[in-house]
């Protein structure tokens, strides 16, 4: 089994996919070891906390800049046992040291269908605001792999969601959450702890027959 150390600053709803998956046995091949937030308050604890799984807090107020912040991270991950890392609305750039330590052993899931609407400023419901401003008819989720480039690494799993005429940017950011990134989420996870992901340059292979 491998260990899944969840990183968050904020709700963590996306965690409580993981949570719901892992409790259902659906998350096939790991185990959520740790969840590490960047914020003392953050709701994503006391989820954590209720169902019995172990928190740290490293706070990033607590650092004068983000190297000394993600060397303190890269220890704490380090001390986890650390096998893969999901961000699941962490809100701290990760240090190239970080990135480079853990290849292909990060994972972050973005609402939309990359490579359209993501990069430098495209989080939250800046996405959906940008969406519903072009028009576009289908958008969606995306799990990738962290790189030094923003929202640039490779993709693992995405799914469509519809965009609706009367959505809102919270509408849609809520459909988009239940239809597309609470169901990768914990099959991209169960993917890599079950060795089923192959990376070649900046492309992602899944073997579904392994």
């Amino acid at each position: 089994m491998k260990n899944i150390v969840v990183l968050v600053s904020g709700g963590g709803t996306n965690l409580q996919a993981l949570i719901d998956a892992q409790k259902r046995g659906e998350l096939r091949g790991g185990e959520i070891t740790c969840v590490i937030s960047s914020k003392a308050d953050a709701y994503a604890l006391t989820r954590a906390r209720e169902n019995g799984i172990p928190t740290r807090v490293v706070p990033r107020k607590d650092y004068p800049d983000n190297a000394s912040y993600s060397k303190a991270l890269h220890e704490a991950l380090y001390q986890e046992y650390a096998d893969l890392i999901v961000l699941a609305g962490f809100m701290t750039i990760l240090d190239g040291k970080i990135i480079q330590a853990f290849r292909n052993r990060i994972i972050n899931v973005h609402p939309s269908l990359i490579p359209s609407f993501c990069g430098d400023g495209f989080y939250g419901l800046h996405v959906h605001e940008h969406a519903l401003a072009k028009g576009v008819k289908v958008t969606g989720a995306t799990v990738h792999f962290v790189t030094e480039i923003c929202d640039g690494g490779p993709i693992i799993l995405q799914k469509p969601v519809t965009v609706e005429n009367d959505d809102t940017p919270e509408i849609l950011q809520r459909r988009v959450m239940e239809q597309a990134e609470w169901k990768i989420l914990p099959e991209a996870v169960s993917l890599f702890c079950e060795d089923r992901i192959t990376v070649i340059g900046d492309r992602a292979f899944i073997d579904y027959q392994k």
